[in-house]
């Protein structure tokens, strides 16, 4: 027997009034013309590293002097904000920036001042030795000398943590002016440092980092930024590198800056960071 099979009829009834239906909102057409909004590329930034302090000595008069005069945390991170916008542009790779992951400030007792090498785990981990019986030395008048003598130093160390140096093949003379250069334009040069004419243009230090000074100032702000770059990744020419970048060979270019100077009256050599008496192990590293 068939199931029985229910039917349900629907029956609309439609209603009339006399007020009107209101009629639907039209539909908006999208605007093709206007862009898709795209979010901003992130601003580049410079790299950072690991920073590290050890003292070997706290009861030493130098590390007294060291941690009463310095913001560590501050004034470490300052010295390397320094050094990489004096000698870099960010970019968003930073593939011309030296892949440095930590450096380590070791204040110990030493005869040399300071210097710089990679860590015996690899170049890309950094030590700054510095003097704590050099420290103890640095005068404390006026009330800032103590301060600005050790971040000076501590910039220009810095420095050798981040430059190019031309596979090992770049003059002495230049890695420390470039160093120097750095910690002139920091405003941190000591009241000892003087401008003035000396034998060769690679004598280094402060007056190297003079003549740098100088042709910063000739030739354009980042002038000694390509300098550095140009360190990156050939060897040094003396005669092929400077007149690349100068059109001037480097003898040149030290006959016009040190004919803006005064004639020297003597033999005025000052007793500075340059009397490097480091030990032959300890030569500054700095990145290849």
């Amino acid at each position: 027997m068939s199931p029985a099979v229910q039917t349900t009829t629907t029956t609309s009834t439609a209603t009339t009034s006399d007020e009107a239906t209101p009629s639907p909102l039209p539909i908006q057409a999208s605007d093709q013309s206007k862009p898709a909004a795209t979010r901003p590329h992130p601003k580049p930034g410079y790299p950072t590293c690991k920073l590290r302090v050890e003292c070997h000595g706290l009861n030493h008069d130098g590390a007294e002097i060291f941690f009463s005069n310095n913001i560590v945390s501050r004034d470490f991170s300052a010295a390397v904000s320094t050094v990489l916008s004096t000698l870099y542009k960010a970019s968003q790779s930073n593939s011309h920036i030296p892949p440095v992951r930590s450096v380590t400030l070791i204040l110990r007792a030493m005869d040399t001042l300071a210097y710089t090498r990679g860590s015996e785990l690899d170049d890309d981990h950094k030590e700054i030795h510095f003097s704590l019986e050099y420290i103890a030395k640095i005068p404390a008048e006026p009330s800032t000398r103590r301060r600005d003598e050790i971040q000076g130093v501590l910039v220009h160390e810095m420095v050798h943590c981040w430059q190019w140096s031309a596979y090992g093949t770049a003059p002495s003379g230049l890695i420390e002016g470039i160093a120097d250069f750095v910690r002139l334009k920091a405003g941190l040069s000591p009241p000892h440092w003087k401008e003035e004419r000396s034998d060769k243009w690679d004598q280094g230090y402060q007056h190297t980092g003079y003549f740098l000074d100088w042709v910063e100032t000739q030739y354009g702000e980042g002038s000694v930024r390509r300098v550095n770059e140009a360190l990156m990744n050939k060897r040094y020419d003396e005669e092929a590198f400077w007149t690349g970048l100068f059109g001037k060979g480097v003898h040149e270019l030290w006959k016009e800056y040190s004919e803006t100077l005064p004639e020297k009256p003597g033999d005025n050599r000052v007793m500075l960071e340059q009397d490097d008496e480091r030990p032959k192990d300890s030569i500054d590293k700095v990145a290849e």
